[in-house]
């Protein structure tokens, strides 16, 4: 789906088409750690970041942060890529720019 096909909430209804592919990132997104995970990997200054430096930052054990990564993961908010005992993890951002047009809401006159 391109980011063309949705346009703010507030200008149109989204189709159900849309709604079905987006939701599920919403959903991963409702979590306050998947949250912060998706913050830290999006801002991540060469674009990537590793698990071993995504971990530190959280009170949780190394499954419980794999199970919010592969939950950002299947809900197509990153992308994953295996180097040796590490996995590389980098945003999607065409997927976060869908997310961020339909919230677009104009200001207010």
């Amino acid at each position: 789906m391109d980011v063309s096909c949705c346009l703010p909430l507030a200008e149109r209804r989204v189709p159900a088409e849309a709604a079905a592919v987006l939701a599920p990132a919403f959903k991963a997104l409702g979590d306050p750690v998947r949250l912060q995970l998706l913050s830290m990997i999006a801002s991540a200054e060469s674009g990537e970041i590793c698990v071993c430096d995504l971990t530190p930052a959280f009170d949780l054990t190394g499954p419980t942060i794999s199970h919010h990564l592969r939950t950002l993961r299947e809900a197509g908010l990153v992308d994953a890529e295996r180097r040796g005992t590490w996995v590389y993890y980098r945003a999607r951002t065409g997927i976060l720019r869908q997310l961020a047009a339909l919230l677009t809401v104009a200001p207010a006159t």
